[in-house]
This record gives structure tokens, C-alpha cells and sequence, in this order.
């Protein structure tokens, strides 16, 4: 069975309720259990951190054998990491970076991310259904 690793960083917690009309009405708990149904093979953990060092730390522990992909949503990070760059640069595991908005379509701000060039691919503007796509571009 194939491992997959979903992290989420900061004020993803708070989807469903949070700016609904950018990231939705749903909240992730429930997409998690729907992709748990639609890909039964696929074992898909998940962790969500508010705090850098945190997901830091949960990359280093799970990049090198212990799973076979990480999906990484790194929020507003992505705009200003360097030190998660560092960390995805420093595993041996692919990750790959999904966006629940367009970032192209939001503020300039958005428009670059720090963490794009570590990362097999990047999913941006598919809702929820972005974790979806980068799932099967890691299961290929």
C-alpha cells in the first residue's frame, strides 16, 4: 500500500469557515474522508501546523522513506520560506505544492512562490479537488 502525507499550514485549520468565498464552504476533515473512500489503496495521513518550525520538523521525519509522496499546502509560507525550501530541498521524498485558490488571480504577493523549485509539480486553482490532482500525480 502506497503512503501518502497531506500537510496543511497555517489558517487551513480554519477552512469552511474561513473567507468562504475564495477557499469554500467544506471543511478538510471531510475531503480528507472522501479521498480516503475514492483511493482505498492509498494509506493518506495528514498533518496541519499554524507554526513553521512544525512543519519543518514533520517534513524532515517523514521525507526520507516513510512515506511515498507529501502533498504540501504551505499557505501563506509558500510566499516567504526559505527554511521550508531548505527542508523540502534536504528529503529524499517528492513533494508536491497544491494551492486551494488561483494565486495568479489574488494578490501580486501571491504570485511567487518560495517553494515551487524544490517541489515535483504545483496544483493551484482547483478548490479542494487540488489535493485530488496532485494525489494522482504522485501516484502516477
Amino acid at each position: 500500500m502506497r503512503r501518502i502525507l497531506i500537510m496543511n499550514g497555517p489558517n487551513l485549520n480554519l477552512l469552511g469557515k474561513r473567507e468562504t468565498e475564495i477557499y469554500g464552504v467544506h471543511d478538510f476533515k471531510s475531503y480528507l474522508e472522501q479521498l480516503r473512500e475514492r483511493y482505498p489503496n492509498v494509506r493518506l495521513d495528514f498533518f496541519q501546523s499554524n507554526m513553521e518550525g512544525a512543519l519543518i520538523d514533520k517534513l524532515h521525519e517523514a521525507g526520507f522513506g516513510k512515506v511515498d509522496g507529501i502533498i504540501l499546502n504551505a499557505g501563506a509560507y509558500t510566499h516567504t520560506s526559505i527554511a521550508i525550501l531548505d527542508a523540502i530541498k534536504a528529503i529524499s521524498t517528492p513533494v508536491v505544492e497544491v494551492h486551494i485558490s488561483n494565486v495568479f488571480a489574488r494578490e501580486a504577493f501571491r504570485h511567487k512562490s518560495m517553494i515551487s523549485e524544490a517541489c515535483k509539480g504545483v496544483v493551484t486553482g482547483f478548490g479542494l479537488d487540488s489535493y485530488r490532482v496532485a494525489l494522482e500525480g504522485l501516484l502516477g
